[in-house]
């Protein structure tokens, strides 16, 4: 697929990342899909560039809703 515009880019990822949302059975949620549209893009520029690969990699990479979780210390952390 060659993309043409930035609104096909959107359109792929976002069918990417909707594939991840059924085969893990999640209700759509803006900051899940935020991460999971951030790793999509990576993936895309490091020359992934099917909906199906999209989707396969980030269902692989991202197993389940805790898998999107991002930790960020807290002020307190000791380092």
């Amino acid at each position: 697929m060659t993309l043409e515009s930035e609104e096909d880019l959107v359109l792929l990822l976002a069918n990417a990342v909707d594939q991840w949302f059924r085969y893990y059975a999640v209700e759509h949620d803006d900051r899940v899909r935020d991460v999971l549209c951030n790793a999509g893009l990576d993936f895309y520029k490091a020359g992934y560039r099917s909906e199906d690969d999209l989707a396969t990699l980030l269902i692989g990479t991202f197993v389940g809703l805790a898998s999107t979780k991002i930790n960020t210390p807290a002020s307190a952390t000791v380092h």
